[in-house]
């Protein structure tokens, strides 16, 4: 998870990214059973392991708040080093 962090922070997506999560945080079992649901279709468009990968951790909601403080976590650190 940290280093879907770290991508998220490398390509400057950190604002929007905590924006969304903090919005989405309290739905986010329901859109992990919704993924779930769609996911016979949609991996015939995009790659499976991902995807369900996303469902999974969409599902717990103690892994979108540690999502949110590693994200918090490295853009502090990049702008101390800066």
């Amino acid at each position: 998870m940290t280093k879907f962090a770290e991508k998220i922070v490398n390509r400057g997506m950190s604002v929007p990214a905590i924006l969304f999560l903090d919005m989405s945080k309290y739905l986010s079992f329901v859109s992990s059973q919704l993924m779930v649901f769609f996911g016979p279709i949609l991996t015939t468009f995009i790659r499976s392991d991902g995807y369900y990968q996303l469902a999974e951790l969409l599902e717990d909601r103690n892994n979108i708040e540690y999502l949110l403080t590693e994200i918090e976590r490295i853009e502090l650190e990049e702008s101390e080093q800066v």
